[in-house]
């Protein structure tokens, strides 16, 4: 029985991975401005696509060790993309396109939907452009995915910049709700080992509170960790939600 459970477990995880092709490993040496950097591989100096616009200030250090993928694209400028980070011992995620594609995949076989759901993308409601659109039976949900890679203190925390487009897209399910319809945030947390996450209130306390009226709202809000490795990821485990004013400081 185990080792059947072991083997539809692993099967699982197979179908939700997210696999990166043609990765390699390489070392950060600086990062000259939000979309670029500049990494060592293979004893050659190359310039690299910085495929988030954080800050990372806490990942991105000189001489930590990275992945990157070789882009198919020969016409580009960049060769590569910059994928993830070694933090201390494990792997973090910074790709800030994966979170939609890591949740999408997740979403059906997570229970919170039935067999028959349709899942939209990118669907715009009022003035905001939500990530994902579900319709199952007499249920209209609307799905907003924010990626996070900032850790202190084995607590994740978001954002790590101000977002005014994600106070608006907060504001955004608030009013989702008061029209008849569900609501949901998803913060995908690209690693393992957090106790729980938090809004950052030193770096955004708009967006902390926002975040607290929305789910006194009754916007629901989920956060999950990732398995991630240089060149894969998937959504893991639930991950507790705190939002308490001033707890991050």
């Amino acid at each position: 029985m185990i080792r059947r459970d072991l083997a539809e477990e692993e099967k699982k995880c197979q179908e939700i991975k997210m696999q990166y092709q043609n990765v390699q490993r390489a070392v950060f040496l600086s990062r000259p401005n939000r979309f670029v950097a500049r990494i060592k591989l293979d004893g050659q100096e190359e310039i690299c696509h910085v495929k988030n616009t954080g800050r990372c200030r806490e990942l991105l250090i000189p001489g930590s060790e990275i992945s990157v993928q070789r882009s198919a694209n020969l016409d580009r400028k960049t060769k590569f993309d910059l994928i993830a980070v070694r933090k201390k011992d494990q792997w973090v995620n910074i790709d800030s396109q994966i979170p939609n594609r890591v949740v999408e995949e997740w979403i059906k076989g997570s229970g919170l939907f039935s067999s028959e759901a349709v899942i939209r993308r990118e669907k715009t409601y009022k003035s905001s452009r939500f990530d994902l659109y579900v319709e199952d039976g007499d249920r209209k949900v609307y799905i907003e995915i924010k990626g996070v890679t900032l850790e202190e203190e084995h607590a994740a925390r978001f954002p790590d910049a101000p977002t005014l487009r994600g106070v608006k897209h907060l504001e955004e399910l608030i009013r989702c709700m008061e029209d008849g319809y569900e609501a949901c945030l998803i913060f995908v947390i690209q690693m393992k080992g957090v106790r729980h996450l938090e809004p950052n209130w030193d770096t955004h306390p708009e967006f902390a509170r926002t975040l607290k009226k929305a789910k006194e709202a009754g916007v629901r809000i989920l956060a999950y960790d990732c398995q991630v490795g240089e060149d894969y990821i998937w959504m893991d485990q639930p991950v507790p939600v705190v939002i308490q004013e001033g707890r991050s400081r």
